[in-house]
């Protein structure tokens, strides 16, 4: 059986990855405009999420507008938005597959066996929703990466990293971890003791001590 201790610290990591995620997507600072060539001072930082472009300017004022409408956007961000809301759900519904399977907790049954697969189970839940995420979180990545490195896009729209898809990324590895630690509750097949049954009315007699007369 797995220690209730590396179950506890599974199920935080996985409880703190999963909160990073949520807030890595609200967040709209998944790209910011990258600051190159000769003229770096601007006097607006353009941030860009997954629901929100955001306009930061020098006074200090932050205007955010929401995207209008969702076929507008390109499929890179339409799928980002997709698999990050899949990662999400399916992640919560890991969280609450293994608190049923945890040693420290009573729901489920006092069978450790049945317990242990069930936390088994949601650390498995848990790693599909991180893959999930991490999928996302790649596919943004390389598509800013190779839209910035095109030398066919102008100098002033090209973005670099933000700091959402740094948490997101964070958040996924924190799943990941968790989810490995919880999906090591696999109980292990015990070997079967064969117990021998004591019959009633004999005795055990040394070899010395028999009665028996031989002719």
């Amino acid at each position: 059986m797995a220690n209730s201790g590396i179950q506890l610290l599974g199920f935080f990591l996985s409880l703190v990855g999963v909160i990073a995620l949520i807030v890595g997507t609200i967040l709209p600072q998944w790209k910011m405009s990258a600051y190159i060539g000769d003229n770096i001072i601007t006097a607006v930082a353009m941030y860009q999420g997954l629901w929100m472009s955001c306009a930061f300017q020098s006074t200090g004022q932050l205007q955010c507008k929401i995207y209008d409408s969702i076929l507008q956007l390109d499929n890179t961000l339409q799928a980002t938005r997709a698999l990050m809301i899949v990662g999400i759900i399916v992640s919560i519904a890991g969280l609450g597959v293994a608190t049923m399977g945890m040693k420290c907790t009573t729901c489920g049954g006092n069978n450790k066996v049945r317990k242990s697969r069930t936390a088994m189970t949601g650390g498995i839940i848990l790693l599909v929703g991180a893959l999930c995420a991490l999928v996302a979180c790649s596919w943004f990545a390389h598509n800013l990466i190779r839209a910035f490195y095109n030398p066919y896009t102008p100098v002033n729209t090209k973005f670099e990293f933000g700091a959402a898809i740094f948490i997101a990324w964070g958040g996924s590895f924190l799943e990941v971890l968790g989810g490995a630690m919880l999906a090591s509750s696999c109980p292990r097949s015990k070997k079967p003791v064969l117990k021998y049954p004591v019959m009633s009315g004999v005795s055990a007699r040394s070899p010395s001590g028999s009665t028996k007369e031989y002719v």
